[in-house]
Formats: structure tokens, C-alpha cells, sequence
């Protein structure tokens, strides 16, 4: 295979929402670049994109899949993501790689909440837009309408450079402004015919063809003042402004194709060819020294992971973008985030399920390896490894589950399969809490949990089991209260001897010393989950050894660790030992430790207890006709609205919500919406729970633990 060189490379991402076309696409995009001798479809399960199990039983993408066409002397590489938002990691991570991206819109259909929320994506990371009219031979395909609803959400820098002439069934024609001429698509592809515009569309297509003048004079300083003196522009002129407007995201131009029928397939990739940026013709990479990788072949070798994939006879296979110099097989690298050694063992060029081995690749392409040997997603490899990107940024998780094999025998190796899952998703978190004695999985909604449930029993033969999560509540005390406890044990020989006081009271930033006891000492420990501990040695005249002192405190920490109410973490005490007895004989660290821990439990009682509980931000992204029905199920789950904003047909609202009510919320969001909202999560601070609730929270764990007693 050829070795493309950095100018002759375009990196697209196509994304888009669910079921809009993407992968039929991809394949015909493969087909015309020679990848593959004959087209495959998505309801035939042989297209070399969704070739995965899973994605053949449900017909749909489920991860980003890497492919490539070579077209009139230009490798475009494309990235085909997943349409639903539970797996919008696969897409951050491709358009992360990506320089420009395919944004895939269903003419039936028009803008989904799929596009909304790829759209914001694309805006965050700053990457050129095309739009992609799909499925213009569909009876209920609606151009106008789609690019009406396209300006409304996106702004109106969206800019038709083409439109159907006849969409619906027996479509096959469409108006190229660029060109000016009409363009007829043979039924399955095949040569197009270029005609002249019919008389009935010229005056549509001159208005439509002034428009793109205008923006592409807007891209460009001196493009402007020769369209204000000589009112147009020359077709080269035209071409460079749109390519600068396309990449500094001031324009979004929509072309036309029905994909299932390859009709415009083959003009959409001469205008990726001609339009999209090569890699080194966008902004570059920051690394953490401040370095900007441009892409530069005579640089040093840096390339980013973006991707690691389990492939069933390759086993572990790491995609990779090079933002410069050249890779070749047998090239020693460093991973500059674990600063451990690398081989490049093999390079492969990919096309879905077809890989073909290259011996070298430059800067600006994309690769794939294997035997990588800790090498995972948002890892950087260079020659030196003293510089790597700045780390992609993930969404936070929003949909927790417990998960336990239902064989205790199995416990090992679902862990071994967990941590193995996480590596190919950095948006699916795997957690054992001590705290909850749970193992905890975290991600973006349950699609992706239940992809990860048949994963694990299907592919790695192990039964396991979803339970709802336990809620890490906190315990603190709302007023002093004071306590003493004897521990005092003989059971021949040694004795056991310990007495302590204790007073505990509140904490609060900036609070004052107490002072109804001295104190001697004090000693203030953050507490690993939030909060504080201040411990005073208020003892005096020797009551208690100052040798004691230290075992008292690990007693109150055991107690803290498991707190008096629910089991939880208490946080935020004072606690103040101002009196004790000892024995000569008897008192050892153990009986203080104990006496400790005993004085403290008592005292916590007697201290206005109250449990605190996890408050999450939410935002969600919901159409404003919708937004009544989500702010009331918000209202249902002790949720507080703390405002909304207006982007376009959206509304974004934001509350403050417990997240004991937040279980399998994108459940229940997706079917008060129709599947239209989507929305984010964020751990906010801990809050006191009301007292009915905290009443509940009690008597539930008692229940629970009422056989230890």
C-alpha cells in the first residue's frame, strides 16, 4: 500500500444520531475508495464496519470503528462513531484524532437529540462541521425542512452547496452550487451525468449560489473587499474561502446523498478531498510542556491512543494517530504516561474487520498495532517520552450499578474481565468500595451497562448480576455532647483497664477553640472521604498517660469508619478527651482503643446525629416542549431547579439532586422524552437529609443488619 504523506491525508470523524445512516456510509465511502470489491448493508450484517456480535444482533454501532478509502490520490480516514449517547466515549475519542467531521442528518427525520449532543462535542474540541443530507430517497425525506431545522439548532453559518432536485422516491438529481451545474445519480451507483441547471431552477439556484459567495467572502479579509468592489468572486477564490470558513468552524456546508442507493457518495468525498483540512492544516495538539504538535513528519515520533479494542483473534489492538514523525514496525518508543518502554511489533492499516500490514506510516495518519503491553486509550507514545497530549476529557458518569457474579467462585475473574473492560472505555469506571463493600461500576447509561453485562457473560463465560447501588452517606453531630465509657476486663492473669471522657461538638471552618477544657494539644486530620477530625488533649494531672493517647484516637476513627447511625463515614467533629483513669497493671493501648471507641459511640448519640447525603449537579438537555414533564419528574426526586438556559429548540436545566434519587434516571428521562433529552451529572457536596428521609435510611439498615446484632 501506498505511503501517504501528511498533505495527502483528511482524518473524518462521521457522527450523527442513531440510525441516520453513518455505517452505510462508511461502507460506500470504503467501496468507492477500492477497500472493498462490493458494498455490504447494515440489514445484511456484512458491512466491514459493524462486524462485532453485538453489533450484528442489534443492528447498530456500538464502538468507533476505524476505516479508510484512497480517492483521487488522498487516503481519507474515517472514523464511523456510535449513534447513542451511552457511548458517546467512542465518539470523543475519534474526534479527538479527527480533523474535521461528517455529521450525518436523517431527511426524514431532521435534527436529533443525537446531533444536539455530538454537535456540543464538536464545538468543545473546536472541529470543522460538514453536514451530510441522508436518505434523500426516502418517501418521507424533507431537504427544506431539515435545513430550516439545522439553522434553528446550529446557527446560520449552515450553508446548502448543494439541494435535491427531487427528493422522495426516485431520487437521483441534485443542483451542485459550486459547480452550477445539475448532477443525476445512476440508480447503484455508476458515472455521474452533469447537465446544465433546468431554466424552472435557476433563479433558486442563483440566490442559493450568492449565498455561498457571501460566506466565503466573510472567511477571508481581502476575499471581502474584493466582493464589496467587484460583487463576486472568481470559483478559486470561492474554494479558499469556504475551506477557511469550513475550518475555523465559520462554515457548515450540507451536501446531499442517499447513502443505501450510492447516490452522492462519490461527489461527498471529492469535496472531503478538496475541502477538508489535512492534518497539518488545523490547530495543533498542546502537550504539558506547552509544545504544539502540528503534524510535522521530520519531527520526533509522538502518536496519541486513542483507542484499544479486544479483537477476537488479535487480542489487544491499539489505534493510534501520529502527530509526528514516522512509525515503523520495530520502532522502540516510551509511553510517556507510565514511562515504560514500547515496541512497535507490527502496523496495520484498518478498514474495519480488514487489516493490511504497512511498514511505515507518517505524521497526521492513523494506525493501527498490536502487543502493545500497557499502552491503553489516552496514552501518548514517543521516542523520547518527555512530552505527551494533554489527557482527552470524558463526560462524567452518570448511571452507577452494583454488580456481583452470581458464583462467589467467580468473584477473580470478573474482576480480571472489569478491569479489562475499562481499559477499552474510559467512560466506564470500575470501583470496589470498601466503604459500601460493593464493587461499583460507572458509566453513561444502561445500554452500556447491559453491553457490558452480555459481554462479560456472553464473550467471557461469566454470570453475574446488576444490584442498586448503596448510597455513601456521611454522619456528623449538630450539637456537644459529652461521654465517658470503662472498658474493664479480668480473666485471670492481665487484666484489661481503660476509662475515657470525651466531649464532641460540631466542626465548622474558622470555629473557635472550646473552652471549657484546656487544651494541651491538638491535632486535625483531613479525613480520606471529606471532612475533618480535630482531636484535643484536654487531660491534666496525668489522668491518662499521654501514651494512651494515640490508641484513644484509633479507636474514634474505627467508630468514624463504620459510624453509629447507618455504617456510613462520620465527618466534621471535635473531639475533646479532658479526663480518664488508668491501672497500673492493667491499662494497656488496647482497653484505650476500646474505651475510645465505646466513650465516642455514646456521645455521638447524644449529639443531634444526622446523616448527610450526596447532592449531584444535573443538567439536562431537554426540547423546550418537554421541559415541563422533566422539571415535575425532577420535583418527584427532591430535586431543587436552580435555573435554565435557552440553546436554540433546547432547554438546558440545571437542580441540585439527591443522588439517592438519581437511580436508572436516564431511564425514565428517555421515556418521558422519547428518547429526545440527554443530560450530565456531577458531584456537587454533602447535604442533610430531610428527616423523614433520614428516619427511612435508619430503619432500612437496622432491617438489613438486624441478623449481626
Amino acid at each position: 500500500m501506498k505511503i501517504y504523506q501528511t498533505k495527502e491525508i483528511r482524518n473524518v470523524a462521521i457522527i450523527g444520531g442513531n440510525r441516520v445512516g453513518k455505517t452505510t456510509l462508511a461502507e460506500t465511502m470504503a467501496f468507492h475508495g477500492g477497500v472493498i470489491s462490493r458494498r455490504g448493508s447494515v440489514d445484511d450484517k456484512n458491512t466491514i464496519s459493524d462486524y462485532r456480535e453485538l453489533e450484528l444482533e442489534r443492528q447498530q454501532s456500538i464502538q468507533a470503528t476505524v476505516m479508510y478509502a484512497q480517492f483521487e490520490g488522498v487516503k481519507i480516514n474515517m472514523i464511523d462513531c456510535p449513534g447513542f449517547d451511552d457511548f458517546i466515549g467512542e465518539t470523543i475519542g475519534s474526534l479527538r484524532v479527527a480533523d474535521s467531521a461528517l455529521m450525518v442528518i436523517n431527511t426524514q427525520n431532521g435534527v436529533d437529540v443525537g446531533a444536539e449532543i455530538q454537535w456540543r462535542w464538536t464545538k468543545k474540541m473546536n472541529k470543522p462541521i460538514i453536514f451530510v443530507a441522508n436518505q434523500l430517497d426516502h418517501e418521507k425525506s424533507n431537504f427544506d425542512e431539515t435545513v430550516k431545522q439545522l439553522k434553528q439548532y446550529f446557527g446560520a453559518s449552515v450553508l446548502p452547496v448543494q439541494y435535491p432536485v427531487n427528493a422522495g422516491v426516485g431520487f437521483d438529481s441534485v443542483i451542485d452550487l459550486l459547480q452550477m451545474k445539475l448532477m443525476k445519480f445512476p440508480q447503484g451507483g455508476g458515472d455521474v451525468v452533469i447537465e446544465d441547471i433546468p431554466a424552472a431552477e435557476k433563479d433558486k439556484a442563483d440566490e442559493m449560489f450568492n449565498a455561498i459567495v457571501e460566506a466565503a467572502a466573510e472567511n477571508d479579509e481581502a476575499l471581502m473587499d474584493k466582493f464589496f468592489d467587484e460583487g463576486t468572486l472568481t470559483e478559486e477564490e470561492i474554494v479558499r474561502g469556504l475551506k477557511l470558513g469550513i475550518a475555523n468552524r465559520g462554515t457548515f456546508p450540507v451536501l446531499c446523498v442517499a447513502s443505501k442507493t450510492d447516490q452522492g457518495v462519490k461527489r461527498l468525498m471529492g469535496f472531503i478531498k478538496d475541502n477538508c483540512p489535512a492534518p497539518d492544516e488545523v490547530e495543533g495538539v498542546e502537550t504539558n510542556t506547552g509544545k504544539i504538535l502540528k503534524c510535522d513528519a521530520k519531527g520526533q515520533p509522538i502518536a496519541y491512543v486513542f483507542k484499544t479494542a479486544i479483537e477476537q483473534h488479535l487480542g489487544e489492538v491499539s489505534f493510534l494517530k501520529i502527530y509526528d514523525g514516522e512509525f515503523a514496525e520495530g520502532m522502540d518508543l516510551i509511553n510517556a504516561n507510565t514511562n515504560t518502554k514500547e515496541r512497535i511489533s507490527q502496523l496495520l492499516c484498518i478498514a474495519g474487520k480488514n487489516r493490511e500490514k504497512v511498514e511505515k506510516a507518517v505524521a497526521g495518519d492513523i494506525v493501527g498495532t498490536i502487543k502493545l503491553k500497557g499502552s491503553q486509550t489516552a496514552t501518548t507514545l514517543s521516542k523520547s517520552g518527555d512530552e505527551y497530549i494533554v489527557p482527552t476529557v470524558y463526560p462524567e458518569p452518570k448511571f452507577r450499578t452494583a454488580v456481583r457474579a452470581k458464583n462467589s467462585s467467580d468473584d477473580e475473574k470478573l474482576g480480571a474481565v472489569l478491569n479489562e473492560l475499562a481499559k477499552t472505555d474510559k467512560t466506564f469506571i470500575v470501583e470496589y468500595s470498601k466503604e459500601l463493600k460493593q464493587t461499583i461500576l460507572s458509566g453513561q447509561g444502561e445500554q452500556q451497562m447491559n453491553l457490558m453485562k452480555w459481554t462479560i457473560e456472553k464473550l467471557n463465560k461469566v454470570e453475574i448480576e446488576y444490584l442498586a447501588p448503596k448510597i455513601p452517606y456521611r454522619e456528623t453531630i449538630t450539637k456537644p455532647a459529652e461521654a465517658m465509657y470503662r472498658h474493664k476486663k479480668q480473666s485471670g492473669g492481665a487484666g484489661q483497664f481503660g476509662e475515657v471522657h470525651m466531649m464532641i461538638e460540631p466542626y465548622y471552618e474558622g470555629m473557635p477553640n472550646q473552652t471549657k477544657y484546656p487544651i494541651r494539644g491538638t491535632e486535625s486530620t483531613d479525613l480520606p472521604w471529606g471532612g475533618k477530625l480535630v482531636y484535643n488533649n484536654c487531660i491534666v494531672g496525668g489522668a491518662i498517660d499521654a501514651r494512651f493517647m494515640p490508641a484513644i484516637l484509633k479507636g474514634i476513627m474505627e467508630k468514624m469508619e463504620e459510624g453509629p447511625l447507618t455504617g456510613s463515614y462520620a465527618r466534621d467533629i471535635v473531639v475533646s478527651i479532658y479526663d480518664g483513669k488508668m491501672h497500673p497493671v492493667d491499662s494497656n493501648e488496647l482497653s484505650f482503643k476500646l474505651a475510645g471507641r465505646q466513650a465516642f459511640r455514646e456521645a455521638f448519640k447524644n449529639a443531634g446525629a444526622k446523616i448527610l447525603e450526596p447532592i449531584y449537579d444535573v443538567e439536562v438537555f431537554v426540547p423546550s416542549d418537554r421541559m415541563g414533564d422533566v422539571m415535575t419528574d425532577l420535583q418527584g426526586r427532591r430535586g431543587v431547579v436552580m435555573g435554565m438556559d435557552s440553546e436554540g429548540e433546547f432547554q438546558t436545566i440545571r437542580a441540585k439532586v439527591p443522588l439517592a434519587e438519581m437511580n436508572k434516571y436516564s431511564t425514565t428521562l428517555s421515556s418521558v422524552t422519547s428518547g429526545r433529552a440527554s443530560y450530565g451529572m456531577k458531584f456537587a457536596d454533602y447535604q442533610p437529609a430531610p428527616s423523614d428521609v433520614q428516619n427511612e435510611i435508619i430503619k432500612k439498615y437496622e432491617e438489613e443488619n438486624k441478623d449481626d446484632e
